[in-house]
């Protein structure tokens, strides 16, 4: 069985939402996360509700600048998980980033269909994102927990979808929210 790329290296061009500059951004941040913990190319666990996928994240070795650049922790997670939740999305749900979700929204991003109307917000669903840089399934789960329960505490009344990024565990795990 040949394993699907984890494409979150030039999301700008297929992420509506994503310009240039953040693509890049969360490309660099992912990378060194990803170096820390292992050598590329590396195998990706996505679970999304009873499915699993195994996919195989690809990067370039970070320079010491990028390194350097990266040296912010809390950045560095983020960012990353930024870009390998958005690439997971895209190839479990094939939805797209169509712009940043205002603050308060209990959000990171508004998430459309590949392909579909950047106008029609009733269409849409609101991302919640989190990495965790070190830490196994147990340690997904809870934070998978208190994204789902920050989504659902949001100013919006869209579905929601939380997703948390497990860089040492390799594992994107990715939960609709049930809105009450």
């Amino acid at each position: 069985m040949t394993k699907r790329s984890l494409p979150f290296r030039d999301l700008f061009n297929r992420h509506p939402g994503v310009t240039l500059g953040p693509s890049e951004s969360y490309s660099e941040a992912a990378s060194v996360c990803l170096d820390r913990h292992h050598i590329s190319p590396a195998d990706f666990t996505i679970e999304r509700g009873n499915s699993t996928l195994q996919t195989i994240a690809e990067w370039e070795t970070p320079s010491e600048r990028i390194r350097r650049s990266w040296a912010n922790e809390t950045d560095r997670t983020t960012n990353g998980a930024y870009g390998l939740a958005l690439a997971a999305i895209e190839i479990s749900d094939n939805l797209v980033a169509i712009g940043r979700a205002e603050n308060g929204t209990g959000a990171d991003y508004y998430l459309g269909p590949a392909n579909g109307s950047l106008e029609d917000f009733e269409q849409c669903f609101r991302l919640e994102v989190s990495g965790v840089d070190h830490g196994g399934t147990n340690t997904l789960n809870n934070r998978l927990r208190q994204k789902k329960e920050q989504a659902l505490a949001g100013k919006s009344n869209l579905p929601a979808i939380a997703a948390v990024v497990g860089f040492l565990a390799t594992q994107i795990l990715i939960a609709d929210v049930e809105l009450k």
